[in-house]
């Protein structure tokens, strides 16, 4: 018999018919005639009730069944005799695939914190929580090649080992395969990278912009989307050492193209997600009001379905930084000192800023632009204020930024002008300043952190519960 997905069976089209189920347990009770088996196979956050008679399979059989034991099971489906499902199965067999024992088994049906499930990430995903979090994940990251897909963008793998810092911010993992107790050195007694796997120093990669731009300067418009390194020692909720960017390049596009995609892209995802998610995102925001509701009122977060619909429903407002600065000062936590960071031009926002201006001021999601070209990286376009630069920034509730984007300066002479006054070696970076040389054109673009969008997606409180195997300081278990 053909095995079928709960999530299938669970739709009832089967009611009546002998079916064939997997999966690992959830809950087992029961009394002396009947046990009731939670089944759950990961294809949806709903449990098929599975129904064992104890006389039938016997008490000695039906005690190895446990927490997270792998069963086949092989029975009738029938309309459910009790509360909260529409259908049950009658089991006519039971094998047993693999046993869970409850004296060690360390992940049981009870509430457990989040910091003891990270410890446990192996078998976290076995949870309701985990399990709907990595559904909606791989539901976004269909959704992303879908939209890019659809509008013609081209896909493109750009490098994990690299010799440049997009950033500029020296925060890199070196790659190399020199002896780190006794690597070569040079005359200078500095180490001798010629002796080295790529013949001088590497990288992983933070940024896969620089290389996409190389391609939207040919294919028009490209996007890339893969693991990103960054070695800031950052133990926050909301920092990673390797997280997943999405960067579209687009040739021809200026600032409020660029700010027009962002806004359609993170729609678009919205949306998906309320349209093809919506089990596992009631499910979490049940979960998210629970953990919630010993706080005061104004500190609980907007309730996770009315915070994706609040994206879907509001055009964004757009504003200038140095509006958005004026906004700040004038504003009452301001005035009452209640901002922990300063408010004055030139400054880089921090999010509570962001988050005044998206939840209390516009109530709307944001798009700052045009801030100081002193906060933002060598590739920005120059205004002709002499003072900004032609950056974006998208503001979403409860989370500050969410994308960074630019039009990229596509003028040689100032492009050079800048990296002089940054420090950042022209002759190294031969290869993207041969884009302004050759054919330039005016071209932007934008970076989408995969996790943090999927923080705000899934209501999660932390970014390494939205990635499987988080990898931050001193810690990659798994």
């Amino acid at each position: 018999m053909k095995r079928l997905k709960i999530k299938e069976v669970l739709t009832g089209s089967q009611k009546g018919q002998q079916v064939l189920v997997k999966g690992w347990v959830r809950t087992k009770r029961g009394s002396k005639n009947v046990n009731f088996v939670a089944l759950n196979d990961g294809s949806t956050i709903n449990n098929l009730q599975v129904v064992a008679d104890v006389e039938k399979f016997g008490e000695d059989f039906l005690k190895d069944i446990n927490t997270s034991t792998s069963l086949a099971v092989t029975g009738d489906l029938v309309e459910s005799q009790g509360s909260g499902q529409s259908v049950e199965l009658i089991a006519t067999e039971i094998e047993i695939y693999g046993k869970a024992d409850p004296e060690v088994y360390p992940i049981q049906p009870k509430k457990h914190t989040l910091e003891f499930l990270r410890e446990n990430a192996h078998l976290r995903f076995r949870t309701a929580t985990f399990s709907a979090v990595f559904r909606i994940r791989h539901a976004m990251a269909f959704a992303i090649h879908k939209y890019f897909n659809d509008k013609g963008f081209y896909y493109m793998h750009t490098p994990i080992v690299t010799a440049s810092d997009a950033e500029g911010a020296g925060q890199m993992f070196h790659v190399s395969t020199l002896d780190p107790l006794n690597p070569p050195v040079t005359e200078e007694g500095e180490v001798d990278y010629a002796q080295d796997f790529f013949g001088r120093p590497t990288n992983l990669t933070v940024s896969g912009q620089l290389e996409g731009e190389l391609g939207a300067t040919a294919l028009g418009e490209i996007y890339t989307f893969g693991p990103t390194f960054r070695a800031e020692n950052s133990n926050t909720t909301r920092h990673l050492a390797e997280f997943w960017m999405i960067e579209p390049e687009m040739a021809f596009y200026d600032l409020s193209d660029n700010m027009d995609l962002a806004e359609d892209f993170l729609k678009y995802l919205t949306k998906y997600a309320l349209d093809n998610c919506m089990d596992d995102l009631k499910f979490l925001s049940n979960r998210l009001t629970q953990e919630e509701k010993n706080k005061p009122q104004d500190q609980r977060s907007m309730e996770l379905i009315e915070k994706l619909n609040f994206i879907v429903d509001n055009d964004f407002v757009r504003c200038t930084y140095t509006g958005a600065i004026d906004i700040l000062r004038n504003s009452k936590p301001f005035k009452k000192k209640k901002f922990q960071f300063p408010v004055e031009w030139g400054v880089d926002l921090q999010s509570e800023h962001e988050r005044y201006l998206v939840e209390k001021h516009f109530k709307k999601p944001v798009i700052l632009t045009d801030y100081p070209k002193d906060i933002k990286a060598f590739y920005m376009k120059q205004n002709d204020d002499g003072k900004t630069v032609a950056a974006m920034d998208v503001l979403f509730p409860q989370i500050g930024e969410i994308i960074g984007g630019s039009q990229r300066e596509e003028n040689y002479d100032k492009l050079i002008t800048r990296m002089k006054e940054m420090d950042i070696p022209a002759e190294e970076m031969w290869w993207y300043l041969d884009t302004r040389r050759f054919g330039t054109v005016p071209h932007a673009g934008f970076g989408l952190g995969f996790e943090r969008f999927i923080l705000f997606v899934t209501g999660m409180g932390n970014i390494r519960d939205v990635i499987a195997f988080p990898r931050t300081p001193k810690s990659a278990e798994f």
